[in-house]
Formats: C-alpha cells, sequence, structure tokens
C-alpha cells in the first residue's frame, strides 16, 4: 500500500486504510433489531424473575398463581396479592402503610414495624375476601418465632401466595421482610425460612448450626429500634429529636407507647381488617352558569360542555378578532 501511494500524505494514507474496516452495524443489523418490552426499557420490571412467579404448570392450566406484592416509596410500604392473566395483573386484595391511622398508627408508615402491621393487614383482608379467616387464624401471640401455617392440622388447605419483591435487592434484615412476616403470622402460607430475617446469624464454621434470636425480631416487630433511637436523641440531642419526630410528638407519642402503640393496632387489626370507613357528606350542588354552588358554602368553576361547531365559531371569531387588531395597527 506504502508503495502505491509513493509520497500521499498521512492523512490519505489513514483514509486509505479506514476505507477497508468491516461495517458491523448495517442495515440488515438494525432491520432485525428487536427493542426490549417497555416497563424492561424503563427499568422497572425484572422479566426474568416474572416469568419464574408468574410460569404456571401445563396440568394447572388457568389456575391462579397468587403472588404477594411487596413495595417501597418514599413515604409508606404498599402490599398487593395478585395473580397474572393474559390481559394483565389482576389485584385480589391491597394494603397500604397509610391505611395504619385508622388503626392507631398516625405516622411511622415506612419502618419495619409499620411493614410488618401492613402485612398482617394485607393478609386478614385477603382470608376474609376467600371466607377463610375464621378457618386460619394465623399467629395471634407475637413472638417472633418461625410459623408456617401449614404445619398446623386443617381440613382445607391454606391460601398460597409467593413473595415478589420486584427489582429489591432481598438483605438480611430488610423491611420486605417484615411484611412478609406480617403476612404469615396472619394466615398466609408463603415459602420462607428465617435466613434474612433480623436476628438470624450463619453458621461460622462449615458443619456448624445457624443461630436464629426470635427475641431480636419481635423487638423490630414492636419498633424497638425506632424506641431506642428516639430515648438517644432525647438525650443527646433534643433540637435534632423536635425535628425528626415531630408527627410523633404532634400525636403525642413518645418512646414508652411505641410498643402499646403497635399491640393496639395489631389487635383492632385482627378485629375487623377494613377498618373504619369515613362517613358520606351530604353535599348537594346547584349549577348557576359556570359556576357550581355546594350547599357547604364553597364554590366551583365548571365549564360548560360545548359542541363542535360552536368551538369552530368560537376559533373563528378568534381570529376573526386578531385579524381586524393587526388592520387596525396598520
Amino acid at each position: 500500500l506504502g508503495q502505491d501511494c509513493g509520497g500521499a500524505p498521512p492523512d490519505l494514507l489513514f483514509f486509505v486504510t479506514m476505507a477497508f474496516v468491516k461495517l458491523l452495524k448495517n442495515s440488515a443489523y438494525f432491520k432485525r433489531f428487536q427493542v426490549q418490552k417497555r416497563r424492561r426499557r424503563e427499568g422497572k420490571t425484572d422479566y426474568y424473575a416474572r416469568r419464574k412467579m408468574v410460569r404456571q404448570d401445563k396440568n394447572k392450566f388457568n389456575n391462579r398463581k397468587y403472588r404477594f406484592v411487596v413495595r417501597f416509596t418514599n413515604k409508606r410500604c404498599i402490599t398487593q396479592c395478585v395473580y397474572a392473566t393474559l390481559r394483565g395483573d389482576v389485584v385480589v386484595a391491597a394494603a397500604a402503610s397509610n391505611e395504619l391511622t385508622h388503626f392507631g398508627i398516625p405516622c411511622g408508615h415506612k419502618n419495619y414495624a409499620a411493614a410488618y402491621a401492613t402485612g398482617l393487614l394485607l393478609a386478614r383482608r385477603v382470608l376474609k375476601k376467600f371466607g377463610l379467616d375464621e378457618k386460619f387464624k394465623g399467629k395471634e401471640e407475637l413472638d417472633g418465632e418461625e410459623y408456617h401455617v401449614e404445619d398446623e392440622e386443617n381440613e382445607q388447605r391454606p391460601f398460597k401466595c409467593i413473595l415478589d419483591v420486584g427489582l429489591r435487592r432481598t438483605c438480611v434484615g430488610h423491611r420486605m421482610w417484615g411484611a412478609l412476616k406480617g403476612a404469615v403470622d396472619g394466615g398466609l402460607h408463603i415459602p420462607h425460612s428465617t435466613k434474612n430475617f433480623p436476628g438470624f446469624k450463619p453458621a461460622e464454621e462449615k458443619g456448624a448450626e445457624s443461630e436464629y434470636d426470635a427475641e431480636a425480631h419481635k423487638e423490630r416487630i414492636f419498633g424497638s429500634h425506632v424506641k431506642e433511637y428516639m430515648e438517644m436523641l432525647q438525650e443527646e440531642d433534643p433540637t435534632k429529636y423536635e425535628a425528626h419526630f415531630s408527627k410523633f410528638i404532634a400525636e403525642g407519642i413518645d418512646a414508652d407507647k411505641m410498643e402499646d402503640m403497635y399491640t393496639e393496632a395489631h389487635e383492632k387489626i385482627r378485629e375487623d381488617p377494613e377498618g373504619e370507613k369515613a362517613e358520606k357528606k351530604d353535599i348537594t350542588y346547584e349549577r348557576d352558569d359556570e359556576t357550581m354552588k355546594a350547599s357547604d358554602g364553597t364554590e366551583h368553576v365548571r365549564s360548560n360542555k360545548i359542541t363542535m361547531e360552536q368551538r369552530k365559531e368560537k376559533v373563528a371569531a378568534k381570529i376573526a378578532a386578531a385579524q381586524a387588531k393587526m388592520m387596525e395597527e396598520d
């Protein structure tokens, strides 16, 4: 190549050599390129995990495979009992931690204790919906010990779900295990072990047995970790305590009342998982052109619906007005 080019400048030599590089991403490549599913592109769904959870045996065709879905936002914990269909997922029952306000937990809706209470609430709602709440009471004494409802002798098989944690990392002591423990203690059959619960210690040596401290888990369920932090802040930094726990202070909840608050909430959930329903306000409305006058004295603006012909006339009038204005300026 160098002999053919003779005394050609180096730029030209580079251009000549680059001309023989193979084009990998040609038109054939882009014709065959297939984009990922929308929720994969958005980073919302792990389809590898979802396929495993949703897949049903062929001899169980069209049988519902229920999932216990747990999600956490910046303000609350959301739990759902879901099954998949060809049209999409169907939610059987749902419970969110902000609903715990009706059961005596007015704040602190995203900690471990709130996640446990939310899981318990969902379990009781699901069993009540299927008429199983009297047959499967769950674990009434909350001591943190390992519990499996399927080990008890019952005429009917328990309601089975599979844990669905989404994109969350399943690390030891995470709040998702609180929601799982709450649902299991509430009477749902969710296959699990204690190795991810708070208080679990793996075996240090090969062949040795692992340890599970149920008392440490019980303390988490009743919010003892929050209680200890409240007491520490109250002594060391009262200003920070007032800022961090302002909602607790406003509701009159201090460190000593934490355990009683969660105990009472668990009892209320078991009594009636639906909670107190808000009373309907008997408000009537009267329309005066575009103003809606309510019986409680408030007013709202609601535009009148117009036809397509009226819309076109309105637009034509605006154009004519704009043209007239331009003519006057000229």
